[in-house]
């Protein structure tokens, strides 16, 4: 389609020159009639190529949405508890608008001037067709433009980096205050916060500026240079049009078709912010797929374990080379009973009931599940298998009914009512305005602490 659209393009430059060199020059008034049908023509079947082009574009928009944004999902929620932790909330947030910046680089303006890109060869061929004496005057301007474009990218992407990682620690910072705003407000720490926050938003406006200066720098300098372009371009022609090695016609034809040429260029110059922030994107998606996963399928399907725990020699470090939080630990759990795991702060409790969980992989010995290794299970089942009350309440906005049966959204409604008074919940849910259909709020914000 961008062949044909661009082939079409050469009609109007083709057009004023007939008009100029025949109908002006000679009084064709049947000549220009005839190039007037033509030309409605052309015209109405340019507009149907570029309207069928817009169609593909959106298509391959939707399905890089659907597609793309399906698998980061996946990718994300099979990613290992300690990568997610290793991250701050703010990345992962994200990659989620890298998504968007890949589909809008491969179905928007950007994605169209590629296509277009390579024809400036066409155009250029025609001037030296129709417009021999101007055909250096490009042949001078486009490598220039080319190097403009170049340089314009080198500064852009790092600009564009430096950018983004000052947005992404000030969205943290930004994150961070919301969710521990009440304990915020009830010990008014916004002075003590102010500073940080400071920090970090002049940080960003200072990069910010920076990229839009170097922006605005090539973008001028591509108006400049197509501005001297047909300066140049005029100055030529006139003395060949002297000379008579050139017609007005012509002149006024090369023009037209130089700007057709320089057009894409100057947008390329422009445009390169949007590539560079593109190679980003792709860069950090394709890390994060490259990311191991909890096991998501089990080679046999498994019986309920009664519930017997081993753990043979675990050693845990969060990071690699890092001291080992926990080391050559071995304990025997039998199944049934009640057991309680005691120690300091800090000693590794909590690090040890996420090994025990399968959340964490110890970096050596074993953890065992009725004589099995809890490395051959599935993370659902896993999850199944072991219920958690977690240190801090997780729960989502929507009604109360949904953040019982999250877990199990098959789940009638003479089960989420049975768990909930095995729970000790039901009393203070059906006092509720709306009993087990009202909303809780953002994390469960509308119920006191010991509702959720």
């Amino acid at each position: 389609m961008s062949f044909f659209i661009n082939a079409l393009a050469l009609a109007v430059p083709v057009f004023v020159l007939q008009v100029y060199d025949r109908v002006v020059f000679h009084a064709g008034i049947s000549t220009l009639q005839g190039l007037v049908i033509g030309m409605a023509v052309v015209l109405v079947f340019e507009w149907i190529l570029r309207q069928s082009r817009s169609r593909v574009m959106q298509t391959v928009a939707l399905r890089l949405d659907v597609e793309v944004g399906r698998k980061l999902f996946d990718k994300v929620s099979a990613v290992p508890l300690r990568d997610l932790e290793n991250r701050p909330a703010a990345y992962w947030q994200a990659l989620f608008r890298d998504v968007d910046v890949v589909r809008n680089t491969l179905s928007g303006a950007s994605a169209v001037l590629l296509a277009d890109l390579p024809f400036a060869i066409l155009f250029l061929g025609l001037v030296m067709v129709i417009a021999l004496p101007l055909a250096w005057v490009l042949a001078v301007i486009v490598p220039v433009f080319m190097v403009v474009a170049w340089l314009s990218g080198h500064v852009m992407a790092e600009a564009s980096r430096r950018e983004r990682d000052s947005t992404l620690a000030r969205d943290g910072l930004v994150a961070e205050m919301i969710s521990g705003r009440t304990t915020i407000k009830a010990l008014a720490m916004e002075e003590a916060l102010r500073p940080a926050w400071e920090d970090k938003h002049a940080s960003n406006i200072e990069r910010a500026a920076f990229r839009g200066s170097r922006t605005d720098g090539f973008s001028n300098l591509g108006t400049t240079l197509t501005m001297l372009t047909t300066v140049a371009m005029t100055s030529v022609g006139a003395i060949a049009i002297i000379n008579q090695e050139l017609t007005i016609g012509a002149l006024i034809a090369a023009n037209m078709l130089s700007a057709r040429l320089l057009g894409p260029l100057n947008q390329l110059v422009q445009q390169w912010r949007v590539f560079a922030s593109y190679g980003e994107a792709v860069d950090r998606l394709g890390g994060v797929f490259e990311l191991p996963e909890d096991r998501r399928d089990s080679a046999i399907a498994s019986d309920r374990p009664k519930g017997a725990m081993t753990l043979e020699d675990v050693v845990f470090a969060y990071r690699d080379g890092d001291e080992p939080v926990l080391s050559n630990v071995r304990i025997k759990i039998p199944s049934g009973g009640v057991h309680a795991l005691v120690g300091r702060n800090g000693s590794g409790k909590t690090t040890l009931l996420k090994l025990m969980q399968g959340l964490y992989t110890p970096a050596s010995g074993r953890i065992l599940l009725d004589d099995a290794d809890i490395g051959q299970f599935s993370r659902r089942e896993l999850a199944q298998w072991i219920g958690y009350v977690p240190q801090e309440c997780v729960l989502f906005s929507g009604p109360v009914r949904d953040n019982i049966s999250h877990r199990r959204p098959d789940s009638t409604d003479e089960e989420i009512i049975k768990a909930a008074q095995e729970s000790g919940a039901h009393g203070f849910i059906v006092d509720l305005p709306n009993g087990y259909g009202s909303d809780i709020g953002e994390a469960g914000r509308r119920l006191s602490g010991g509702q959720r």
